[in-house]
């Protein structure tokens, strides 16, 4: 289940220099509003030490590892959502995305104009918030009426009973959605029965999905936040945490070779790349971890949520695998590493046989056993 994460801001926030920085794909960036104008996706490989360490151990012929998907839209600008600037039409492109980075201002150059005039992170997320929630309650609106009459059709049995009860548990989510918009606030924060949360799951409403705030900072902040968010209780909730980057200094090291990327960090006292901070956070706010595969052929990483059981682990690699699950051999990747390799793993009976309730954790090592 690879990771995609959807980049909203103010035009001149940094986005598409962020983007760039992650993606180390090239995309128009210019001082001056809306200079990206089509949404820009960029797939990345997730950053992750064992993956090589596994390799060698195994003699893979070749190392596959997991990966996150950013999209970048337009600048969006308050107004947005009643057609003011361009963003609002692209954030249909970022519906379908697990999670939202926020990139919010807090550099000061004063050669990048501010389309506000001034340098406010904590009134710019607020600009950003408002617009995502205004689309959510156009897109709730659009529904509203159609699916109340679609509940009331049902008493009347002039529906099929499946499409009647969905539309029903639907029109009782959006009862209790549209004030909550309406008073301004995210969607998130409404308490629904699970069938309600399934039935509006459809709408892929923006306020809904998790978020990430990213401090684009001026290069000295880098190594702590800067005081705006660490006193903002706007900027600073216990699931959004920011995360302060400099994205002109993580597109300037992209620039150097490989092998110098890592002297230019250290020289600059960056323990790690933005890239690495931002998917570490990203995995940790869906609650996602890492399991892998590893043999002559291939070592690879598999993502999966927290909790999942070795049934669902083994249907990320092939629904096959699910159906006809039988067991999995597991065993931790350090161990493995220590063991020099799988065989005296089993000598010393450390490869272990797991049923269906196991509960993979991160760095577990598997081999599933299934039936056609």
């Amino acid at each position: 289940m690879p990771l995609s994460i959807g980049i909203v801001g103010l035009p001149n926030a940094g986005k598409s220099t962020l983007f760039t920085a992650l993606t180390k794909k090239q995309v128009p960036i210019a001082n001056y509003p809306f200079t990206t104008i089509d949404p820009h996706v960029g797939v990345v490989e997730v950053p992750d030490e064992r993956l090589a360490k596994l390799a060698a151990v195994s003699k893979s012929e070749k190392i596959i590892p997991t990966t996150v998907s950013f999209v970048d839209i337009a600048g969006l600008v308050a107004g947005a959502s009643k057609g003011e600037g361009l963003g609002n039409k692209f954030l249909a492109n970022i519906r379908e995305v697990d999670a939202i980075v926020h990139v919010v201002r807090a550099f000061s150059d004063q050669n990048v104009v501010h389309v506000a005039g001034k340098i406010d992170p904590k009134s710019d997320f607020e600009t950003i918030e408002t617009e995502l929630i205004l689309a959510d309650l156009q897109t709730v609106e659009k529904v509203f009426e159609t699916t109340k009459k679609k509940a009331k059709a049902t008493a009347a049995g002039s529906i099929a009973a499946a499409e009647a009860k969905e539309a029903k548990q639907l029109a009782l989510a959006l009862e209790k959605i549209k004030p909550v918009l309406e008073a301004g606030k995210r969607a998130s924060s409404v308490a629904l029965s699970e069938e309600e949360t399934r039935a509006a799951k459809g709408l892929h409403l923006l306020t809904v999905k998790p978020f990430l705030i990213v401090l684009n900072t001026d290069e000295p902040e880098i190594a702590a936040l800067p005081r705006v968010a660490r006193n903002d209780d706007t900027l600073v909730t216990p699931s959004s945490l920011p995360i302060a980057i400099s994205a002109k200094l993580e597109a300037e090291i992209v620039e150097l070779p490989p092998d110098e990327q890592s002297a230019y960090m250290k020289e600059l006292g960056i323990a790690e790349s933005g890239l690495d901070r931002l998917i570490r956070a990203a995995y940790d706010l869906l609650g996602l971890l890492t399991f892998f595969t590893s043999g002559p052929k291939e070592t690879r990483a598999w993502t999966i949520t927290r909790g999942a059981k070795a049934p669902q682990a083994a249907g990320v690699i092939h629904t096959d695998f699910e159906r006809g699950f039988i067991a999995a051999e597991v065993i931790d990747w350090k161990t493995l590493l220590d063991l020099s390799g799988e065989a005296a793993a089993k000598a010393k009976g450390l490869l272990r046989l797991e049923g269906k309730e196991y509960t993979i954790a991160d760095g577990d090592v598997v081999h599933f056993r299934f039936s056609v």
